[in-house]
């Protein structure tokens, strides 16, 4: 098997239903509410190819992220898991991803003092970080009280948004039809040469307050290859990646690596880039 028919396999074992990975998993579907599942890693509530964690605060998308949640497997062996379990019928492996229009929360500014005191007091960030983005619009609250970090793309028009919860419990996501492929979200300095790639928005501004000199993005969850990267690397810059320092985060920035021998490994000392600051603090 070649490189692009593997990409190919990989990319239909990703559009394995869900609900199909789940029941492999021995997962139970919840009696009154048909979105939610019951795991050995907590509550799960479904979306079409997006999940989410309740219990964890975490979630994803597509079959092999859940496949190395609800197993805690790396990238590799939840791919085997799957390959073992399913044949991976055409049907998967062809089907255009399904489309969704995009739906950005809109703003609630009775919510924004509480989503101020989740990152400066739990975060450890700034606010002479937090208040620029604020007054141009790149991060506020929605009427759920989630922090909304909008993704830019082309002439800084927004594709997307990453939202985190902060209340109760805390969770992350993208806004539906986010196209993270297009855009990001970011911090520090523009004109920097040096840029680093976090897994989050609240890592990429963790990341800025300890390398004040540098320009952080997210790429919205652990991946090896958005789109974007490349005309980035086209520029000259100094890149980094500085995914988290977990299993997944290890594997990506390796795949990453092997795709763009140019970018360099920047490994957090503690999990991800926010534990590293909130620890300083």
């Amino acid at each position: 098997m070649n490189f692009e028919q593997r990409r190919h396999w990989v990319d239909g074992l990703r559009r394995i239903p869900l609900e199909t990975v789940l029941r492999a998993a021995n997962a139970q579907p919840d009696d009154r509410e048909h979105a939610k599942w019951q795991t050995a890693r907590g509550v799960l509530s479904v979306n079409g190819t997006k999940f989410i964690n309740w219990n964890q605060g975490r979630g994803g998308g597509g079959a092999i992220d859940l496949a190395m949640h609800l197993n805690a497997f790396d990238f590799n062996t939840a791919v085997q898991w799957l390959a073992q379990r399913f044949p991976c019928p055409d049907s998967w492996a062809l089907a255009p991803p399904p489309k969704s229009h995009l739906a950005i929360p809109p703003s609630d500014a009775s919510r924004l003092p509480g989503i101020k005191r989740y990152l400066t007091e739990q975060r450890r960030l700034p606010d002479s970080l937090l208040d620029p983005l604020i007054q141009t619009g790149r991060l506020y609250a929605d009427h759920k009280a989630n922090a909304v970090f909008l993704l830019l793309g082309k002439h800084d028009q927004p594709v997307g948004a990453e939202l985190r919860g902060t209340t109760g419990t805390a969770w992350r996501g993208l806004a539906p039809g986010s196209r993270k492929d297009q855009g990001y979200f970011f911090g520090g300095p523009t004109q920097s040469s040096e840029v680093v790639l976090c897994e989050s928005a609240i890592d990429a501004l963790s990341c800025v307050v300890l390398y004040p000199n540098r320009l952080c993005l997210s790429t919205a969850g652990a991946r090896p290859n958005p789109a974007w990267l490349a005309p980035l690397l086209a520029q000259g810059l100094c890149l980094y990646c500085g995914f988290d320092a977990d299993p997944t985060g290890d594997h990506m920035a390796k795949a990453m690596i092997a795709r763009h021998p140019a970018v360099q490994r920047l490994r957090p000392p503690l999990h991800d880039w926010n534990d590293v600051l909130t620890a300083s603090a």
